[in-house]
């Protein structure tokens, strides 16, 4: 009926109206998967206990950008690919510059000198004092640091004891900053290509779905 409306009209404007109309329909589909998938990875990272901020690096952009095209790509990425990656394959993460990896525990500060990630290279001795290396038979080794007193403030943590403190010995503890371990495994808790292939088979009932209505011609 389309083809016969067309023929007894401009057939050139026709086409030209559902050329259109697929653009239109290929970029809305392309985008609704897109954001789909994105939804759905960041679900499946918070479900595996890894976190908002982790699930928030999955990010979705259409292309072209800000034009309707027929050929209209979807991308999806991670914005923490190294980490997704890890979670997603399982692997076995071993210290590049050493023979151990250095985890720090609650009680280590959460940044190091310069605002830098902590760890031993990055540890404010200055204000805490030097790290002590305990050898541990049939456990993980630790780094410590000893002479410290527990904070009253509402932040908690420690702080270096006073010469007062040091001097009568009184409220002074040693205090666990990293656990040293040959390596770590990371257990297999994503699986992004399945959520790739439930949601890719859907793109052709989309594009119909987003299909806008060319009026024929007369």
């Amino acid at each position: 009926m389309r083809l016969e409306a067309a023929i007894k009209g401009d057939l050139h404007k026709f086409m030209r109206k559902q050329t259109e109309a697929a653009e239109i329909a290929v970029t809305a589909a392309v985008a609704e998967i897109s954001a789909n998938i994105k939804n759905d990875l960041r679900a499946q990272v918070q479900s595996a206990g890894l976190g908002p901020r982790l699930a928030k690096s999955w990010q979705a952009k259409v292309f072209p950008k800000g034009k309707k095209s027929i050929e209209a790509a979807g991308w999806i990425y991670s914005k923490a690919p190294v980490i997704i990656r890890a979670f997603d394959e399982g692997v076995r993460i071993k210290s590049k510059e050493g023979f151990f990896l250095a985890i720090p525990t609650e009680a280590a500060p959460k940044r190091g000198v310069g605002g830098k990630r902590i760890s031993p290279s990055t540890f404010p001795e200055y204000s805490l004092g030097r790290l002590r290396f305990v050898y541990r038979r049939n456990a993980p080794s630790l780094l410590v640091v000893d002479n410290l007193r527990a904070s009253t403030g509402k932040r908690g943590g420690f702080r270096k004891a006073s010469a007062t403190s040091l001097r009568t010995g009184r409220g002074l503890t040693t205090v666990v900053m990293f656990i040293l371990v040959p390596q770590v495994k990371i257990s297999k808790r994503l699986d992004y290509r399945s959520v790739v292939n439930r949601w890719q088979p859907q793109l052709p009932q989309a594009i119909l779905r987003n299909w806008p209505e060319v009026p024929s011609q007369e």
